[in-house]
């Protein structure tokens, strides 16, 4: 019996179980950074989730100034592994330590670029509802967008109760999109 069948399952698995655990630890790290309220419950279900692995790295990784050193390290640990397993999964033989570190960074910045895009579209749908400053999840999306909306704000301000700063951050996100992306991809390549 072939079990080729079961490789993309395999992979969806892997890549929705690390995801999910890699979004967490990027979501702390993004919410720590730009000082999120620590007693919002999204910001403590995702400390509760993070902390034994993140606890025991910071035994030997400390913080440099607000940079929470132990989770980028968290993070581009388990997306290498994950890239391994799936590269694994998939067939593919002779992934260099290099390369994969390489892809993984993408992964990650990709992550990043995409939390904040929906974010602040998030963010601007829920401004066209009325304040919301009491929902939790409302409350941490202005936390983690306002400080690009604020420099935004300043080349773009509002104009007849019209708000259209959230343009400048989803345009210079995109743009680094296409002007970071890319380079890594081929650089993994050539490590390859």
């Amino acid at each position: 019996m072939d079990l080729g069948y079961l490789v993309n399952p395999a992979v969806f698995l892997v890549e929705t179980l690390f995801g999910l655990y890699i979004l967490a630890v990027v979501l702390r790290f993004l919410l720590q950074w730009t000082g999120a309220d620590y007693y919002n419950p999204v910001c403590q279900f995702l400390v509760k989730v993070t902390h034994p692995p993140l606890r025991l790295l910071r035994r030997f990784i400390p913080a440099i100034g607000r940079v929470d050193t132990a989770s980028l390290v968290l993070m581009l640990a388990l997306q290498m592994l994950a890239s391994y397993l799936v590269f694994l999964l998939q067939g593919v033989a002779g992934v260099s330590v290099a390369a994969l570190a390489v892809w993984s960074v993408h992964d990650l910045l990709d992550l990043v670029f995409n939390i904040f895009f929906f974010c602040i579209i998030a963010r601007a749908l829920l401004s066209w509802f009325g304040r919301m400053s009491y929902n939790p999840a409302a409350s941490l999306l202005n936390g983690l967008t306002e400080p690009l909306l604020r420099h935004s704000r300043r080349l773009l301000p509002p104009a007849g109760g019209l708000d259209l700063s959230p343009i400048v951050p989803l345009i210079g996100i995109q743009l680094a999109r296409m002007l970071i992306l890319p380079p890594l991809q081929q650089l993994a390549a050539l490590l390859n």
